[in-house]
């Protein structure tokens, strides 16, 4: 593991962006950017648009490690280059930005009230590929939709047990459990999750350290005991559906927890703006997420 990059999570002021989307929220997330469906032909086409978007957002001047001080990539955009480079080794040789990896392939079927991750297939040649491509850590959501106990404790299990196996590895694992922010009981959810979490983190090797990626809770500083755990190097929080403007506010209030937000960071980009407007509001977003991130 890159110590230099492992300083930068553990102490850097900042947050981590979220350019991951995958085929299945590629098509939204291109909508939003003032690409329409009928201006791509195949999901071949997709893909290049969709990497096109990513491209520009990290050369853009704000995109640095001065306050973007990690990214998640998806699967193809590893594979992929951005300003001539590999893009992980853009991020980190020319923004100082922490490379990190979309590993799940999506959401199994709702049981006990929660989905989990599909199989990964080869996640270990995966793997390999990432730790090749100067891959940092990597990145799995699955999802909670439900206060059910028995599916917050398997969801949490799965999360933790393909979590030991990206930490042999050498890479480190952000854990992404997330509660679905319009259930109605999102806060016992929450005090679920919590518990299932600090057991399976007291269950941890010692020396052994994850980071955690959590919807914005209903009880300002919930997660408090996570981000002072010592086998958590970093608490991230998602927008999950929030505004920016909401999920900012709700992450300012969060001691010791910083942004990794993916919708409220594109929110307002768009094809059609020239490169000084593009950088302009790209700019502003990095800033208002950035406060909130080190208000905390």
């Amino acid at each position: 593991m890159n110590q230099e990059q492992a300083q930068q999570m553990r102490t850097g002021q900042g947050f981590i962006a979220a350019l991951d989307q995958s085929g299945g929220s590629t098509p939204k997330a291109l909508k939003l950017y003032g690409v329409d469906e009928d201006a791509y032909g195949s999901e071949a086409e997709m893909f290049d648009l969709i990497h096109q978007m990513r491209s520009r957002i990290a050369q853009s001047p704000a995109f640095t490690g001065d306050k973007v001080i990690g990214a998640i990539l998806f699967e193809m955009t590893m594979d992929r280059e951005i300003g001539g480079k590999p893009s992980a080794q853009y991020l980190w040789d020319e923004r100082r930005v922490v490379p990190f990896l979309k590993v799940d392939k999506g959401l199994a079927e709702t049981e006990h009230g929660v989905r989990l991750m599909k199989p990964m297939g080869d996640l270990d040649g995966l793997l390999s590929r990432a730790v090749g491509a100067g891959i940092f850590g990597t990145k799995m959501r699955s999802v909670i939709d439900a206060a059910n106990p028995e599916g917050i404790k398997a969801n949490v299990a799965q999360q933790f047990e393909i979590g030991r196996q990206i930490l042999g590895h050498g890479l480190m694992p952000i854990i992404e459990p997330e509660v679905t922010i319009s259930i109605a009981d999102k806060a016992a959810a929450e005090d679920l999750l919590r518990d299932a979490i600090l057991a399976e983190l007291d269950a941890l090797p010692e020396g052994q350290e994850i980071m955690l990626k959590l919807t914005l809770p209903e009880v300002d500083n919930h997660y408090l005991p996570l981000v002072e755990h010592p086998k958590v190097m970093r608490v991230v929080a998602l927008s999950g559906g929030y505004s920016r403007d909401e999920a900012n506010a709700r992450l300012s209030r969060q001691t010791g927890v910083i942004a990794s937000f993916s919708r409220a960071l594109t929110e307002g980009l768009s094809a059609q703006q020239s490169d000084a407007e593009f950088d302009a509001a790209l700019g502003a977003a990095i800033d208002s997420i950035y406060q909130a991130s080190v208000a905390g």
